[in-house]
């Protein structure tokens, strides 16, 4: 009696783009009954086998640009398989309550109760809370299949939403948002200030944080669209200015210093040190090395699924890697990681008792404020360091980009690119100060 689902395209139909419509085909009990999911892809993206859509690597994305013109994104595949998850969901969690409650039910019933539910939501919700809820939804259906931490930019974004309708008094609703509001909306976000009650201190947002915010905006208007909500289309004609952050990474001197100082005297630093080598020398994230575990390592590689990216990674070990590993061989874990929170507070302090001071410029903008600040460079190590590390300084040994990514698991070279043009000014500078500025 329990439902079967399958995933289709329809190979009948398909529109301009190329793209045929992915419908969801329920059986019960010998019926056999279709529903459009709202979701159209190319054939080449769909995975009828595995019943899932294709991971979009930057082959498969020139491949469909020369065939379609399409610039579809990895993050619109991944918000799809998100939705198409959530579907899933809702029909089990449907058929579970008539299974609970002892009634007979059928695939006509399952659908009738998903497009009563659809249409509640659109109709029953005042427009304006609405949008909070589906926030706050679409934070609930994706805590389980998205990195921790990842959503926090969605309750920042609720956060500055609410603040801009208080102080505009202009409801923000879903078929209202178009280009005017996204400019209003920026505007809001460069003037934004909130004093800190204890200190008095003020809290404004950069240009970075600013484009993170509407970025995330326009991914959810998207997302809300795809779910039959009524959105303006208007958002998608205002254009995200982006600023390129600065590469931190250590240079091979410092890693050199930090991997041989003598930490004997200090087991926690010591421990904080070995786990920051280890990924200076791997690329490997920090969540990547919580996730490590013994059966992960082999003879002469690390086999491990990211949790970021949900891709397998082969990465080969070296004499560091495998110094590393071999001094924690008795322990369970294969290294001594501790919290993401701790450790960066703790290897800002190694990177201080080693040495590592160098003065770094770190430039902001605030609208057209430009904004300068010069750090000390430990105060601005963090774990990230230690996979901007591992990739600028294999780029400066002569790694080829592309197997670098390999390791390191970019499948977006415009991504990786800035490491490239970090080595390149790193060359620059080694040459100025070995044979002299050109005059």
């Amino acid at each position: 009696m329990e439902a079967t689902l399958r995933l289709e395209l329809r190979k009948d139909k398909v529109n301009r783009n190329g793209e045929h419509p992915l419908i969801l085909i329920i059986r019960v009990a010998g019926q056999r009954r279709k529903m459009g999911t709202s979701i159209k892809l190319h054939p080449e993206l769909w995975d009828n086998d595995n019943q899932k859509i294709i991971n979009l690597t930057q082959k498969l994305k020139v491949q469909l640009q020369k065939s379609y013109g399409d610039t579809i994104t990895k993050n619109q595949l991944i918000q799809n398989q998100e939705e198409l998850n959530s579907l899933i969901i809702r029909i089990k969690t449907i058929e579970s309550k008539f299974i609970y409650e002892g009634i007979p039910y059928s695939a006509d019933m399952i659908i009738e109760i998903l497009k009563e539910s659809k249409a509640a939501k659109t109709k029953k919700e005042d427009p304006t809370n609405l949008v909070y809820d589906f926030i706050d939804r679409y934070i609930q259906e994706h805590e389980l299949t998205r990195v921790k931490g990842s959503l926090v930019v969605y309750k920042s974004l609720k956060r500055h939403l609410k603040n801009y309708q208080t102080k505009t008094k202009v409801n923000f609703r879903f078929d209202k948002v178009d280009y005017n509001f996204m400019q209003s909306f920026q505007n809001f976000l460069i003037g934004w200030e909130e004093v800190h009650e204890t200190t008095g201190k003020v809290r404004t947002l950069n240009n970075i944080t600013i484009a993170k915010q509407l970025s995330t905006l326009k991914t959810f208007l998207g997302y809300a669209k795809r779910q039959g909500i009524k959105v303006n289309g208007g958002y998608k004609d205002f254009t995200i200015k982006k600023e390129k952050l600065e590469v931190i990474a250590l240079t091979q001197a410092e890693l050199e210093l930090l991997f041989n100082f003598n930490l004997s005297l200090n087991k926690r630093l010591d421990q904080v040190r070995d786990v920051f080598c280890f990924s200076c020398v791997t690329g490997f994230r920090f969540s990547d090395l919580q996730q490590l575990r013994r059966e992960h390592i082999k003879e002469r590689e690390i086999r491990l699924t990211i949790k970021k990216t949900k891709e397998p990674l082969i990465v080969p070990l070296n004499q560091f890697s495998k110094r590393i590993l071999h001094k924690y061989e008795e322990m369970g874990l294969p290294l001594p990681v501790i919290s993401n929170q701790k450790f960066n507070k703790y290897v800002k302090e190694l990177c201080k008792l080693v040495g590592i001071d160098d003065p770094i410029e770190i430039i902001r903008y605030k609208g057209a404020i430009k904004q300068s600040t010069i750090y000390k460079k430990h105060e601005i190590i963090s774990a990230h360091t230690g996979r901007k590390t591992f990739a600028t300084l294999s780029l400066e040994k002569g790694i080829p980009a592309e197997t670098v990514m390999k390791i390191t698991g970019h499948s977006d070279y415009k991504s990786f690119q800035r490491y490239v043009k970090v080595t390149e000014e790193r060359k620059r500078n080694e040459m100025q100060k070995a044979w002299g500025a050109p005059i």
